[in-house]
């Protein structure tokens, strides 16, 4: 049984543990969810501490200090590249270290990690923690109605509204940081011609493109040319003063790259399908929870969607968020995202100390 701030019960073996001598990890338990079919692997017990007053300093801690350098090698480390890797992970695997938060006012702190490391924001793994959070116990639930869940993360406060009917969780409504748009237009040269790119910081910074302005369309048929564009205007953004954060440095440099296209509006709102490229060339399965905030912020500040309406976000598997604005402050545009999370399983990972393969590989 999982308890607040990560720590085990007593009682309780340790999830977490070192073989003989110390000589590698011997197991870790970890519970998957799916968030519209991106998954989200957490692990919320018997992890090692790691230094820092907020998460956002152990997020800083693991990446060595700065933003772009690689993480340190380390126990928790070994656990993300266990996790992520094949042939316990994919290169698409995401997920979760659940610390403890930066003061009483949330029960939870998470650390986001993926193939390549440290996330500073995940909207779809604060859908996933939500419903976690009520599964485990760590936040009580009414039968009927809507528990309210408080996360911090390397961003910011985060809040997932966990809503209720019957005694089970039915959707799960995301309340993102503010999003702060600092680029429209921008031209960007790419192997398939110049493009106007927009950049929003809304937890991460998401760079937005027309994908018919590069000839493509949003559709699995075309991932893999999806991929490396995303990837090629990742890398030509990688010195862009707009893709700077006003305000916390470690939440600088372009996280990800959405390549998006229009469907037909709805009676609430605007409709559009994504593809969102993240890291070094990882594909979101689903409509990218807090890219779709920056998409909110900037349909928003175009005059196509006002307050009381809704956009239909579609993944390029063909699942949905449903996002809305809910207010402006000024240090951005607020927004509210709502999407299901669904329990995949319940696992221990082990790791022979004989193993050749040790923490695994990727392709």
């Amino acid at each position: 049984m999982s308890t607040p701030h990560g720590q085990t019960a007593p009682g309780e073996r340790e999830a977490v543990g070192r073989s003989p001598g110390g000589a590698g990890l011997r197991r870790v338990e970890a519970v998957d969810y799916h968030t519209a079919g991106e998954p989200f692997r957490i692990v919320g017990s018997g992890l090692p501490p790691v230094p820092g007053d907020s998460v956002a300093e152990r997020r800083a801690v693991l990446i060595g200090g700065g933003g772009t350098t690689a993480p340190r090698p380390g126990e928790l480390e070994r656990i993300r590249q266990l996790l992520s890797r094949e042939p316990r992970g994919h290169a698409g695997m995401y997920g979760g270290f659940v610390v403890p938060p930066d003061d009483d006012g949330a029960q939870l702190g998470v650390l986001f990690w993926h193939k390549d490391g440290y996330s500073t924001a995940c909207g779809h793994g604060t859908i996933a923690l939500g419903a976690w959070a009520v599964d485990s116990g760590l936040v009580q639930a009414p039968e009927d109605g809507t528990a309210r869940v408080r996360i911090d993360v390397p961003s910011g406060r985060v809040g997932a509204a966990v809503h209720r009917s019957g005694g089970r969780t039915t959707a799960v409504t995301f309340r993102n940081v503010p999003t702060r748009i600092t680029a429209r237009g921008l031209p960007v040269d790419t192997s398939r011609g110049r493009v106007a790119v927009d950049l929003a910081h809304s937890g991460a910074c998401y760079a937005s493109v027309r994908a018919a302005d590069l000839g493509l369309e949003v559709d699995t048929a075309r991932l893999p040319e999806l991929t490396a564009i995303g990837r090629e205007i990742r890398a030509a953004l990688a010195e862009e003063p707009a893709a700077r954060h006003p305000v916390d440095a470690r939440l600088s440099g372009v996280y990800g790259v959405i390549l998006h296209e229009e469907l037909d509006d709805t009676p609430a709102g605007p409709s559009q399908r994504n593809v969102t490229v993240f890291a070094d060339g990882q594909i979101d399965r689903s409509p990218c929870g807090s890219g779709t905030s920056a998409r909110l912020a900037l349909l928003a500040a175009e005059g196509r969607l006002a307050p009381g309406e809704e956009l239909r976000h579609e993944s390029v598997i063909g699942t949905v968020f449903t996002g809305r604005l809910a207010g402006t402050r000024p240090d951005g545009v607020l927004t509210e995202i709502t999407g299901t999370a669904h329990r995949t399983g319940e696992h221990r990972f082990l790791l022979a100390p004989d193993d050749e393969l040790g923490t695994g590989f990727l392709l």
